[in-house]
């Protein structure tokens, strides 16, 4: 009963226009609100989590919970990696 994984029906879209809303979200929060780097992550997860649940994936809680995560993951992986090389090239 519990064993089965959900059936996630995801598309390249998804990946297209989710991850850049929560990238610009993100980027919105820290630039007007002034929120703390060390809760970049916090406000990505929450932002994903609201998209992905009520937008992409909606009707389906578990599909909505699993790709809004990864959302955020990527998401808060290209900002820090764009980061991280940017400080590198400074540096080098």
């Amino acid at each position: 009963m519990f064993t089965e994984y959900p059936t996630i029906h995801t598309n390249m879209w998804d990946a297209i226009w989710a991850v850049p809303v929560v990238i610009l979200i993100v980027l919105v929060a820290k630039w007007l609100f002034r929120v703390k780097s060390s809760w970049l992550s916090t406000v990505a997860t929450i932002a994903a989590l609201i998209l992905s649940v009520f937008i992409s994936h909606r009707g389906n809680l578990a599909a909505g919970i699993f790709m809004g995560v990864f959302y955020s993951g990527a998401a808060i992986g290209v900002i820090y990696s764009v980061k991280q090389s940017y400080l590198a090239y400074r540096a080098g």
